[in-house]
């Protein structure tokens, strides 16, 4: 697959809705799935999702790890640990768990995996920087990716959907 035919897109709506072969969680690095994303996640697709991540967990602030996707339209859920139970998060939490979360993918063969903005509802972090610092780090990634071949940021708010829109623009020209 030659990178021409890898895209990254960015669409407003509900990222539990996405039937991508994975969407992600912002998770804590305990993998509890409380408020934001989490809880939209566990609410829709059940609280098998929740037991199997807090099974694999807790994890390095960073990682991500795979559960299955209970109801969900998508196959699986990986929960990328963007902040710790303190709920603070720095540019080199998201760079990581944002790399952590596309390997996880590649590693299942998956094609498609469904992106949240990471870090910007509890953790507070900017949402144009995550725009910048997520987007930078799957450009890098595609390049190279094996299987992964379509990366979709879905954004819940007008504010989060045109920083990730104007981003990706800056980017990609």
């Amino acid at each position: 697959m030659t990178n021409a035919e890898k895209t990254i897109e960015v669409v407003k709506g509900d990222i539990t809705e996405m039937d991508t072969d994975a969407i992600v969680n912002a998770a804590n690095n305990h993998l509890w799935m409380g408020a934001g994303v989490a809880g939209a996640i566990k609410r829709k697709g059940g609280k098998i999702i929740e037991q199997e991540a807090v099974k694999q967990g807790p994890i390095e602030i960073g990682e991500a790890v795979v559960t299955t996707a209970g109801s969900l339209k998508a196959k699986y859920v990986i929960h990328a640990a963007g902040m710790g139970t303190d709920f603070k998060t720095d540019e080199h939490k998201i760079r990581k768990c944002t790399r952590n979360s596309l390997k996880r993918a590649e590693e299942c063969g998956l094609k498609s995996i469904a992106f949240p903005a990471i870090g910007t509802g509890v953790g507070r972090f900017p949402v144009h920087k995550a725009a910048e610092i997520m987007i930078d780090e799957t450009r890098a990634f595609l390049q190279n990716a094996k299987s992964v071949e379509r990366v979709v940021f879905v954004l819940f708010d007008d504010n989060s959907y045109k920083a990730f829109q104007d981003e990706l623009q800056r980017q990609t020209g």
